[in-house]
C-alpha cells in the first residue's frame, strides 16, 4: 500500500504543477513603460489652462486623462507633445475610443485644434 500512496501523492503533485505552468503561460506579461514624457493642456475646474505631463507612461494600455475623462463636464485636453521613445496614439473619447491621431516619437506634436482624451503608446 505504502507505493501505491506514493503513486497517488506523486500524481497529484505533477497536477499540481501543471496547473501552476498553465497559470503561469496564460497571465499576461506586465505592461512596459516607454522613457520619456508626454505632456498636454487642459482646462481645470476654474476655467483656467493648465499643464500635465505623463512620466515614463506604460506602453500597450489605454491611458483616460483624469483631467479630461468625462464627456459632459470636462472639456477635452489639447496640444500634446510626445517627448516619448514610443509612437502616441490620441483618441478623441475616453477608453481610447472615436477618432485617433498619431504622433511620432520624440517629436510629435499637435496644437489647441486637437482635442483628446485618452492615449496609448505602442
Amino acid at each position: 500500500m505504502t507505493t501505491r500512496n506514493q503513486l497517488m501523492r506523486l500524481r497529484d503533485t505533477l497536477t499540481a504543477a501543471a496547473g501552476a505552468a498553465v497559470l503561469l503561460l496564460t497571465v499576461p506579461g506586465s505592461a512596459y513603460a516607454t522613457e520619456g514624457d508626454f505632456s498636454y493642456t487642459y482646462i481645470d475646474n476654474s476655467g483656467a489652462e493648465e499643464q500635465a505631463t505623463l512620466h515614463d507612461p506604460a506602453s500597450g494600455r489605454c491611458i483616460t486623462l483624469g483631467e479630461a475623462a468625462q464627456e459632459y463636464s470636462q472639456p477635452p485636453a489639447h496640444s500634446p507633445r510626445n517627448r516619448t521613445a514610443s509612437v502616441a496614439i490620441v483618441f478623441r473619447n475616453a477608453d481610447c475610443s472615436g477618432d485617433e491621431y498619431t504622433l511620432r516619437p520624440h517629436t510629435g506634436a499637435a496644437g489647441e485644434r486637437l482635442k483628446f482624451r485618452s492615449v496609448i503608446f505602442h
